[in-house]
């Protein structure tokens, strides 16, 4: 079994990570871990993305592990500049090499970026909604639907502080009802991945990367 840890930007993803990605890839030849991303002080708190922090924190985990790669949103990043997410992994990849020297040749290093959000995944199938019991109802079920029409694939879901992903559930239920934290993995797990595949092409691709090196 090869070691994968994945650096996640906060606990929504690290859960999805445990819950989701780690049973299916040990079928994979791969043993997955989270790691949340540290702030400056050394603690987990997730957040605030940036090149730098996650080239660092690539590039400290790299030496216990087999293989790595990140999990963060395109959405809020903090030094986007205007760049695609193509540009921001190849950023993320030059950081850790900075920090890690040559030594991260020896590695597999792969960075990726959810467009927009993690919570894009979720609109694969709006049924998962179904978990957020004080919130699900007709209107809720039509809202959710309404967005996941409007786009061709929920990785479309725009980035705007009032449109990304989380904002539109956060809206969808007002009352409060929706737990980005114990919702959000929950509602993927119900999903399953194969769904989330079909319907979300980065993240296939990116899956599949994570698959070929367990296999090799």
């Amino acid at each position: 079994m090869k070691r994968l840890c994945v650096v996640c930007e906060g606990q929504t993803e690290a859960e999805f990570v445990g819950r989701c990605l780690a049973p299916h890839l040990q079928e994979h030849n791969l043993l997955v871990f989270a790691s949340i991303l540290q702030a400056k002080s050394g603690n987990h708190r997730g957040g605030r993305v940036t090149i730098e922090r996650l080239g660092k924190q690539l590039a400290c985990e790299y030496h216990a592990v087999d293989r790595i790669t990140t999990l963060v949103d395109f959405y809020g990043f903090q030094d986007r500049a205007g760049r695609e997410r193509s540009e921001l992994e190849s950023a993320i990849l030059g950081e850790a090499q900075k920090w890690g020297h040559d030594r991260l040749e020896e590695r597999f290093v792969l960075p990726y970026v959810q467009m927009h959000e993690f919570e894009a995944l979720l609109f694969s199938d709006i049924e998962g909604f179904h978990l957020v019991l004080d919130g699900w109802n007709l209107a809720s079920q039509r809202d959710l639907r309404a967005v996941r029409s409007a786009f061709g694939n929920p990785e479309e879901i725009n980035d705007s502080p009032q449109t990304a992903p989380s904002k539109r559930i956060l809206s969808i239920f007002a009352n409060g009802a929706y737990s980005k934290t114990e919702h959000g993995p929950l509602i993927a797990e119900e999903i399953g991945l194969l769904t989330i595949r079909e319907a979300c092409p980065g993240f296939h691709a990116w899956l599949s990367g994570l698959e070929a090196w367990g296999d090799r």
